[in-house]
């Protein structure tokens, strides 16, 4: 089959082979002998095929690619019976989670059209995340747990893209939005292998004074948004490149350019504005506002894309708490672009963010030895979810307030104070 979507030739093939080689050899580190899961769009073929190339160039022991098609998903809105939406396909998010016990990496291309269910019911796009959640917790928990090493990393969807760039023909968009992926994704350099060591150890010098400090919480004010965000116990701070507990150093997003940790359930007070648009889903939800009491969102509002808001938080207790929060500053090549991606990948190294649902067991000292009521012990949420939508701007500023309740200025106007 030579299948190649519209458009794809606006893509500069040496770049997206530059971005594959980096997604195997940064992202993943993939061990000689190991396998590898990969989930994409049918429409990212061309980067799966160049991915799978340098997986055996690095002797990967056996690739497998799945492919979700936005025409079929949608053929089942359209024809599927009701009881279709209570449904998900257990048994392949079964064998994903028993290829990754058996010690396989894991690799997501994202470029899903963000806008592929926005016409449709959202109940049903409520039965169908919530079962699909469901379905995939095993694996999951092997992803968020870290497990293995994993990545994502994107590929500019035609659809995607004309949302980006509405103005433009298609080609011309989908032009763009590859040139703007290749650029977050450092490999429009000569040397990109080199370009994301210098990055990783930048974000390491960030985690590094964040972990020194061992702030209690952080206080966050701008327009819409006074909120404080209680620090697990025993909270560690990571960014970049990270060991997972298979032993292999990978990074988990290609972009990143966040710092991130682990909230305490019960410790989040105040409310918060978002300052992007969530991609969520096939759905777009804009202008969210919610109010914490306690740890947990008692009100939550949006522009647009309510109703599906409402419906992710009610898929479980720990939906409605949060599992991360991350330090992006404003000033990041991704903010600077001046691109709104709508993908969340690429907004939230945009802008500081937090994340509804399931903590990372990474983000605790020792996490690797911690059990599951450890970790909840120490605040840790747990959820079927893990979604991120951003709360930073050039207007926000942020405090890290002590054990003692003194403050330390830790961003202001959107960058690192």
């Amino acid at each position: 089959m030579n299948y190649m979507p519209q458009g794809d030739n606006a893509v500069d093939p040496i770049k997206l082979d530059k971005l594959a080689e980096v997604a195997v050899k940064v992202g993943l580190q993939l061990q000689s002998g190991q396998d590898l899961v990969i989930t994409a769009p049918v429409v990212a073929l061309p980067l799966v095929r160049q991915i799978t190339k340098h997986a055996y160039i690095a002797g990967a022991g056996l690739v497998s690619a799945f492919y979700a098609d936005e025409e079929s998903t949608l053929a089942r809105y359209q024809y599927a019976n009701d009881a279709s939406f209570d449904r998900a396909s257990g048994w392949l998010y079964e064998g994903m989670a028993k290829a990754y016990a058996n010690g396989a990496a894991r690799l997501a291309v994202a470029g899903d059209n963000p806008m592929m269910l926005s016409e449709q019911d959202p109940a049903k796009v409520g039965r169908a995340n919530r079962a699909m959640s469901t379905a995939y917790k095993p694996a999951l928990e092997k992803i968020s747990n870290f497990d293995i090493n994993w990545n994502i990393v994107s590929y500019p969807n035609p659809a995607w893209a004309k949302l980006v760039f509405p103005n433009d023909p298609e080609p011309i968009a989908v032009a763009r939005l590859a040139k703007a992926i290749f650029a977050a994704s450092r490999v429009d350099v000569e040397d990109p292998i080199a370009a994301w060591a210098e990055h990783n150890a930048n974000l390491r010098k960030r985690s590094s004074w964040l972990n020194g400090e061992r702030f209690a919480a952080l206080h966050f004010t701008g327009p819409g948004t006074d909120l404080t965000v209680g620090l697990a116990d025993g909270h560690e701070w990571h960014g970049g490149a990270s060991t997972a507990k298979n032993g292999i150093t990978c990074n988990p997003n290609i972009p990143t350019e966040e710092v991130f940790t682990t909230p305490h359930a019960l410790r989040v007070e105040g409310y918060v504005s978002s300052t992007k648009p969530l991609s969520h889903q096939g759905t777009l939800i804009d202008n969210i506002r919610v109010k914490f009491e306690g740890g947990r969102i008692v009100e939550a509002k949006a522009s647009r894309g309510e109703e599906v808001l409402n419906k992710v938080l009610d898929t479980d207790e720990g939906a409605r708490r949060l599992g991360e929060v991350a330090l992006v500053p404003h000033s990041s090549p991704i903010s600077a672009s001046g691109i709104l991606f709508y993908n969340t990948l690429f907004d939230e190294n945009a802008s500081c963010h937090i994340a509804l649902g399931q903590c990372y067991s990474k983000c605790f000292l020792d996490g690797a030895k911690l059990s599951q009521d450890q970790i909840k012990a120490q605040g840790g949420n747990s959820s079927l979810i893990h979604i991120d939508w951003m709360i930073g701007s050039g207007k926000v500023d942020i405090d890290g307030i002590r054990a003692d309740g003194s403050k330390v200025p830790v961003m202001r106007q959107g960058e690192w104070a």
